[in-house]
């Protein structure tokens, strides 16, 4: 067992080496400057949209399964998680406190990958046996590109990647913090976790929608509010853990020592998995949303990367740089948790335990969704209810299980292997990105026309 770990683990460094950071940053700066900076010129829309939607806009144009903020709401359930409170922890044991300035410029970046991604995904869905959405990569790369090939290789790697990044290692987390925190059972939360676990997504998109509209933003709002509390009460070192940051991210010696390339690599490499710009994975909630024009819910998509890297993760950052645990040897929540009672005092670890709970469940809920899309696109119709069993399973098992490193190594790899096929469908079909673009910036000039008049 020993050795098929090694050898994942090998293989994973492998999967996430270089050459893919480069590709996923490569792509969402090629994907900025062709779509002119989109993530700037257009980010005050694309809120609007999400958080203010049109009553007047018409019905009958409209098509999909839940509303653009449960869209939103579903693909930030999956991507707001473990990556904002661990990953973020771990980028800067690893990398150092520069590795956050450069998980903020990978998700600047990713905000216009993100985008390509939600307008190719509405544009190339497809209406299912049960006449629900059905989108996402393997859809545009067999519709749009004519890769079938690749549409199916990113449906394997997704839907195996989904039982464990997005399952199994959540549920694994939310047993320990229980455990550590408040000594609940392993096997108790194990068993919760299924039950909770099944009634929602035994109802489908729709109720996964529902509920993750409900408690995500309030789950955010909390951790969120909690940081703000820190940095509004500590201002004075709000200054100093900026210039530490920069500093570190690119000082001579930082440079010269080495440092840079690790601050580059664990920035980019966790700013990734916190927000999975370029992994193909988010555009498949974006498929599902009710719109009239892909560029609507496209420009919703992008504001996903703003809330999930550069505002939460930025708390996260913030206070973990403030405290300066991370010279003490912790790592991981462990770090997260001790930089916030540092601040905040017992009840710091408690909010940081409770956060990571609601944070890794809602990951287990839209990587479900994630999963059994791709394995319906591979399968059909007769696979979607087996494999939200085994999905329930898994999370239970993943909550009693005490050593979750295979699982972890699995996961990463196939995580990995997702981006692939669809950076390349991201890259060939950029030229449909910018006509879908243009064709809504007329349609928004049409509607600005009609409410003037």
């Amino acid at each position: 067992m020993n050795q098929i770990e090694s050898w994942l683990t090998s293989l994973s460094n492998l999967v996430w080496g270089p050459h893919l950071l480069i590709l996923l940053v490569g792509t969402g700066i090629f994907l900025t400057v062709r779509l002119g900076f989109i993530q700037v010129t257009r980010l005050g829309v694309g809120l609007k949209e999400a958080f203010i939607p049109k009553a007047e806009q018409p019905k009958k144009k409209q098509r999909g399964d839940i509303s653009h903020f449960q869209a939103l709401m579903t693909a930030l359930a999956a991507t707001v998680g473990t990556g904002n409170m661990v990953g973020v922890a771990t980028a800067i044991v690893l990398g150092g406190s520069g590795a956050v300035v450069w998980m903020w410029l990978s998700g600047f970046v990713g905000m216009a990958t993100k985008y390509a991604e939600a307008i190719l995904a509405v544009k190339y869905r497809v209406v299912d046996e049960r006449g629900e959405i059905a989108g996402g990569p393997m859809y545009y790369l067999e519709h749009g590109l004519k890769k079938k090939w690749l549409g199916v290789l990113f449906a394997v790697f997704a839907s195996v990647a989904a039982f464990g990044i997005g399952n199994g290692v959540q549920t694994n987390s939310i047993s320990l913090a229980l455990n550590n925190s408040f000594n609940v059972p392993m096997v108790v939360t194990g068993i919760v976790m299924m039950a909770v676990t099944a009634f929602v997504i035994l109802g489908g998109v729709k109720s996964i929608g529902k509920v993750v509209g409900i408690f995500v933003p309030f789950m955010i709002f909390a951790y969120v509010g909690s940081g703000l509390v820190i940095l509004i009460m500590n201002l004075e070192l709000v200054p100093g853990a900026l210039s530490t940051m920069f500093s570190s991210t690119f000082s001579a010696e930082a440079i010269g020592g080495g440092a840079l390339g690790a601050a580059i690599r664990y920035g980019v490499a966790r700013g990734v998995f916190s927000n999975e710009a370029g992994l193909g994975s988010a555009p498949i909630a974006a498929a599902a949303a009710k719109t009239d024009f892909p560029g609507r819910q496209a420009l919703v998509s992008m504001t996903q990367v703003l809330i999930d890297t550069l505002i939460v993760c930025s708390i996260t950052g913030l206070t973990i740089v403030m405290g300066g645990q991370y010279t003490e040897g912790l790592e991981g929540i462990a770090l997260t948790q001790a930089s916030f009672a540092y601040f905040l005092g017992p009840i710091g670890e408690i909010i940081v335990t409770i956060s990571l709970v609601f944070f890794a469940y809602s990951t287990v809920l839209g990587w479900c969704y994630y999963g059994e899309r791709s394995a319906y696109y591979l399968l059909g119709e007769k696979v979607i209810v087996p494999y939200r069993v085994l999905y329930i399973l898994v999370a239970g098992l993943g909550a009693m299980t005490t050593n979750l490193n295979l699982i972890w190594s699995i996961s990463d790899v196939f995580n990995g292997l997702m981006a692939i096929p669809n950076l390349i469908g991201l890259l060939f079909l950029s030229g449909v990105v910018v006509a879908e673009t243009k064709r809504f910036e007329l349609e928004r000039k049409k509607e600005g026309q009609s409410s003037a008049a």
